[in-house]
């Protein structure tokens, strides 16, 4: 008896279209505990940090804004329908993972670093980075400290409860400098002992420094920042491990805004593109292909989120900036195709 054995290209042929058959044969995604608490109260609690400008800080009126209030707003519009329907729960460094993992918040967007061990460890699941940092020093001019390493027993303030006291305590030891670290459980008081004169030094991530300088400090020309940068820090949303469906829909909106500055998707060019024969654009707005269905939401989640927010671009140039009080470089955090490495899985 003879048998039929198809050759390597024929079986991948065949593989393929199962694959696309069993995709047009799987169920939508079901939405997910999670999503349905949300739905149920019709809001989102959304950990921020108690004031940090650029990334969430309330302003006079009471209204936060930040790029880490921007993401939220965004998964607020995509998964409710409503940017304005976010409860805000400011949380310390200490406070934040206990409030996560506890379900006081269904999201942790409050500058917080991806590393290993709070990745594995802790029970959350990191949805992708927003933006890359890395820690620096601040420093007054009349000390005439021009490097890190001319810290030599320099008094240094830190805020405990971050990866940042052990950054600066590897990074010392590393180089055989013996410091002194002023460790403080919250970030206000830290930055009043800075300026007082308790420290000879400030260490926290660059970003934060720029804020710090800006608009903490008696006059910003009498400070500066170091050229060192001692560690990388990947600032990311978080979300507890155990809802697979809502970790989809946090990663994916965070995908989004990125994606859309790179089909230059903008907040006020939205609706206007829908006409667009492209057919990427056309997946993204839920003209074309419902991508809306595999998470548990509906076809135009993507687009709400943008006209929401705007595009990660968008978000960038508002809170940290050329158009924002803190004017930061796109830096490392320039798409991937335009000198920096910030890079949106394909929505597809």
């Amino acid at each position: 008896m003879y048998r039929l054995v198809p050759s390597p290209t024929a079986r991948a042929r065949l593989g393929a279209v199962a694959i696309a058959a069993l995709a047009c044969l799987a169920p939508p995604a079901h939405a997910g505990k999670t999503l349905d608490g949300i739905k149920s109260r019709g809001q989102l609690a959304c950990g921020v940090s108690t004031g940090v400008i650029g990334f969430a800080a309330a302003d006079s009126q009471g209204h936060w804004r930040g790029l880490d209030v921007d993401v939220c707003r965004a998964i607020a519009a995509a998964v409710l329908g409503d940017a304005n329907k976010v409860r805000w729960v400011p949380l310390s460094a200490q406070q934040r993972f206990t409030a996560l993992q506890s379900g006081e918040v269904d999201i942790l967007s409050r500058n917080t670093t991806w590393s290993l061990t709070r990745d594995a460890a802790l029970g959350l699941h990191f949805a992708g980075v927003t933006y890359y940092d890395g820690q620096g020093f601040m420093v007054a001019k009349k000390s005439k400290v021009s490097s890190a390493k001319q810290l030599k027993n320099a008094e240094i303030c830190v805020q405990s409860g971050t990866t940042t006291e052990k950054n600066m305590s590897d990074y010392f030891r590393a180089q055989g400098i013996k410091v002194k670290p002023v460790v403080f459980d919250k970030f206000e008081p830290s930055i009043k002992a800075f300026f007082s004169g308790r420290c000879q030094a400030y260490t926290t991530d660059a970003s934060a420094l720029a804020f710090i300088r800006a608009k903490e400090a008696p006059n910003a020309d009498d400070y500066t920042v170091l050229p060192e940068i001692i560690s990388k820090e990947p600032l990311a949303p978080a979300v507890r491990r155990g809802d697979d469906e809502w970790f989809a829909i946090v990663k994916w909106t965070v995908n989004a805004l990125i994606e859309a500055e790179e089909l230059g998707i903008t907040q006020a060019r939205v609706d206007g593109l829908k006409a667009s024969p492209d057919p990427a654009i056309q997946r993204f707005l839920g003209v074309g292909e419902d991508l809306g269905k595999s998470l548990g939401l509906d076809r135009e989640w993507a687009a709400r989120a943008v006209k929401a927010v705007g595009n990660y671009g968008e978000i960038f140039n508002r809170n940290v900036g050329a158009d924002s009080p803190l004017k930061l470089p796109r830096g490392l955090n320039a798409l991937w195709n335009k000198g920096g490495i910030l890079y949106a899985q394909p929505l597809r």
